[in-house]
């Protein structure tokens, strides 16, 4: 057989497995979005949930989804961004450095649960947070951190060395080069690994069930005081997110429409991260551009 021959077979193989896998998504999204889309509306987004009638809505677990997705993201990428930085460019190889690696990658397998019971146990009880936001956006952030570090850690390396080199023998210092050369050039590749730790962050609910808790009180939207109890901004209150809400809904079944509720809950939660992911992957183009000054 020869060489052309077998490239074209591994080939076929490849993007028939490719075709697979994308037929796979498209039928998972396609079943979740017709099931649900019929269920949205805008009362559906905005009203509070019912457990004993009918036509509850999902407006205040929509709202701590992506009120935790701000608070997990303004503590991991900075923590990310500042770990990978130092592990990529100021960590001399050595035990130490293997050892730290070798953590981080240890942590990126933990099970979701397993998460949540040290968030409790940590966050919830030892230090004093209680059932709430901030505490389920440390507990994530345990969780997505190790994958930042590992994204940036890989965008900086992808860096051709040349470009380092010129910065630095223009007289640039290591941490100019590093800002204003090698961040902008590794910005694509970080960006992928925030979106992919804001997926996480809106699909999680393990965790979530043992550090921001299962329930929400009722929000006052008119208070923006974030020390008032009733305030949407307190971190510090209990919070029912969108996925926590899609299990509950779905293993209590109290509501008469739990089913309807459910698949309407899944569908904006699908259309939330598409919608998270590509507004992200266009501020990332506009920031790449600004910063390389490429058109």
């Amino acid at each position: 057989m020869s060489a052309k021959t077998v490239d074209k077979i591994a080939t076929g193989v490849i993007i028939l497995f490719a075709g697979i896998i994308v037929l796979i998504m498209v039928g998972l999204l396609g079943f979740i979005l017709v099931r649900g889309l019929g269920h949205i509306s805008f009362d559906f987004l905005t009203s509070p949930p019912e457990t004993i009638r009918e036509g509850g809505g999902i407006g205040p677990q929509l709202f701590n989804s992506l009120f935790l997705l701000v608070l997990t993201l303004i503590i991991t990428v900075p923590l990310g961004l500042g770990a990978g930085i130092y592990m990529s460019q100021y960590a001399k190889p050595g035990r130490v450095t293997d050892s730290i690696r070798l953590i981080v990658e240890v942590l990126s397998s933990f099970p979701s649960i397993v998460v949540g019971l040290f968030g409790l146990l940590v966050f919830v009880n030892t230090f004093g947070f209680g059932f709430s936001l901030f505490s389920g956006a440390l507990a994530l952030t345990v969780f997505n951190l190790p994958l930042m570090v590992r994204i940036t850690e890989q965008g900086l390396a992808s860096v051709p060395l040349a470009q380092k080199e010129a910065s630095l023998a223009l007289g640039l210092s290591k941490w100019k080069t590093i800002r204003s050369v090698m961040l902008p050039i590794a910005l694509p590749v970080i960006l992928t690994g925030t979106i992919l730790a804001a997926g996480r962050v809106f699909g999680e609910a393990a965790a979530l069930l043992f550090t921001a808790g299962m329930s929400s009180p009722r929000l006052d939207f008119t208070d923006w005081n974030p020390f008032s109890p009733m305030s949407p901004l307190n971190p510090f209150r209990p919070a029912e997110t969108l996925a926590v809400h899609i299990w509950k809904v779905n293993s209590e079944g109290l509501a008469p429409d739990a089913p309807e509720i459910a698949a309407g809950a899944s569908a904006v939660l699908i259309l939330t991260v598409l919608l998270f992911n590509l507004l992200a992957r266009f501020v990332g183009r506009q920031l790449q551009k600004k910063f390389t000054a490429s058109r």
